[in-house]
């Protein structure tokens, strides 16, 4: 088992991992605005970022992935892999969420908004995303199946977790379209009713 000092020094790499790729993300974002997302290569996105596209393609693999990958998942691994077991996996998704959000920068968030909004736009990204999201649900399900004691196979723990990444989704493209909303606490709310049993009522 890693120590809680190995644990620290892990977290902080992964960290600044996901710093530095918010960063190059950050500038691809202000390419596609100025140029379109076709007309914008990989060379011009690493000269932007003043990295090398050697280095460009240590972090992502296509053009694509800079716009759908991250490196917040190990991030969220960690956070939920705290939380104590008293907690219902729903509730250990809500608490590892908003621990990971509260360290997030307001530039981070913003590149993470505006992520959101190029996907739902691009049908190229739109394509990735949705691979992606089949990667995180297998994420999910392993994460739910350690805490539960069960197999990420059982039908319970593949619904539970299609369900949050759904969540997940709806709620960062929600947030993208509506930029007077606050993150943090649209996806808790979300997660909040789908703890709940999404009691959706009829308006009379």
């Amino acid at each position: 088992m890693m120590s809680t000092e190995g644990k620290r020094n892990s977290g902080l790499r992964e960290r600044k991992k996901a710093k530095t790729m918010a960063s190059v993300q950050m500038h691809a974002l202000r390419l596609f605005r100025e140029q379109g997302y076709s007309a914008t290569t990989v060379e011009q996105i690493a000269e932007a970022a003043e990295i090398s596209p050697s280095t460009f393609f240590r972090y992502f693999s296509t053009k694509e992935d800079v716009m759908i990958n991250d490196n917040y998942d190990p991030l969220l691994i960690a956070a939920f892999e705290d939380q104590p077991a008293g907690l219902s996996p729903i509730q250990a998704v809500r608490a590892a969420i908003n621990a990971g959000i509260s360290e997030m920068s307001t530039d981070e968030l913003d590149v993470m908004r505006q992520r959101d909004e190029l996907i739902g736009r691009v049908p190229e990204l739109r394509a990735a995303n949705l691979k992606n999201m089949i990667q995180t649900i297998e994420l999910m399900a392993g994460m739910l199946a350690k805490r539960t004691g069960r197999s990420s196979d059982d039908l319970e723990i593949r619904t539970l977790a299609g369900a949050i990444v759904g969540v997940n989704t709806s709620i960062m493209l929600y947030c993208a379209e509506h930029r007077e909303f606050d993150f943090a606490e649209r996806m808790d709310k979300a997660l909040s009713f789908l703890e709940a049993g999404l009691p959706l009522q009829n308006i009379e």
